[in-house]
């Protein structure tokens, strides 16, 4: 069954001139930005944020602040699941590249970091929702997140993932703002201070089932904690400057999507509780719809069920049971 599974692997730049292609899910944290008047504005203003956080993070070696710029790959995966050749929309993730412009070298960066997949948005727009209908009480299915994290992790270890990659993904995400958070007295050259939840989330558990764990830390020069998702060992397995990556790119697209956390006016404290309602915050230049974004992930979500969800569900079904890492 597994052997029928393929996946192809295409990528494009994520630049000023950047367009969107016609399979993007236009929730996506770039596609959003892509689109408009604003559109080579904003663009052009997104990586401009990102080469001078990148910069003023790698200070050493570094008196201008000029020394390096971040190139972004959009990386779209495709899965075919019966070798019809007819493929499915599955995975976006992103790859940063760093060019060093004092040696003239390309340094291979980090791949994940954004991440946004069709089978999550109907999990949770759709196949949360519906089980949740007419229950008095939240709650949620046994095998919620089984397949998405099975796919998944048979994506990252596909001979198509090692082909392109050659280290395993990290998935920068934001906090909950249902969250209380702790710093601990670790820190990190590149990651900074480490921060501990109160208590596991949704998106946690989530994404444990794709194998990732999670730390929290709050970056150099940063307002909040970022969540980190990983394989292996964060901390020893990347270098700084691969880690830094990962830091300035999904730190500027938060300040974009969630102002009120990520350019909060005020430092997060030793006891920090994310609020999305915070008044005391700074807008960027970079325009964005943040509930246009929310009512997409819904349609998307029931573009997954109507095109792999209900057309495959003999087959997930079969292969998801027989599934050994």
């Amino acid at each position: 069954m597994n052997k029928d599974f393929t996946f192809t692997i295409k990528n494009i730049c994520f630049d000023e001139d950047y367009h969107p292609s016609d399979n993007t899910r236009i929730t996506t944290n770039f596609a959003n930005l892509a689109r408009g008047n604003y559109r080579q504005e904003n663009l052009r203003n997104t990586v401009k944020m990102i080469d001078n956080s990148f910069n003023s993070l790698a200070h050493w070696d570094n008196p201008k602040g000029d020394r390096y710029s971040i190139e972004l790959e959009i990386i779209s995966v495709d899965i075919d699941i019966d070798s019809s050749g007819r493929s499915f929309p599955s995975i976006e993730i992103l790859k940063t590249n760093i060019v060093d412009h004092k040696t003239n070298k390309r340094i291979e960066g980090v791949v994940g970091n954004n991440f946004s997949s069709y089978v999550r948005d109907y999990d949770f727009s759709v196949l949360l929702l519906e089980h949740n209908k007419n229950r008095p009480e939240f709650s949620i299915p046994d095998d919620f997140g089984d397949l998405h994290g099975k796919l998944f992790k048979y994506f990252v270890n596909s001979s198509a993932y090692k082909h392109h990659f050659n280290k395993p993904p990290v998935i920068c995400l934001s906090v909950s703002d249902n969250k209380t958070y702790h710093r601990t007295e670790n820190q990190h050259p590149a990651l900074g201070v480490e921060y501990q939840p109160n208590e596991s989330s949704l998106t946690e558990q989530y994404f444990k089932k794709m194998g990732l764990q999670v730390r929290y830390f709050m970056p150099p020069n940063s307002v909040a904690p970022l969540a980190f998702h990983f394989f292996g060992d964060l901390l020893n397995d990347y270098t700084n400057l691969e880690l830094l990556s990962t830091v300035s790119t999904m730190e500027t697209f938060q300040k974009i999507y969630r102002p009120e956390i990520y350019n909060a006016n005020a430092v997060a404290g030793k006891c920090y509780q994310p609020n999305l309602k915070n008044p005391d915050h700074s807008l960027t230049q970079i325009v964005y719809d943040r509930e246009e974004r929310s009512q997409m992930a819904n349609e998307q979500g029931k573009f997954a069920e109507e095109h792999f969800i209900k057309p495959y569900q003999t087959v997930l079904k079969q292969w998801s049971a027989s599934y050994v890492q």
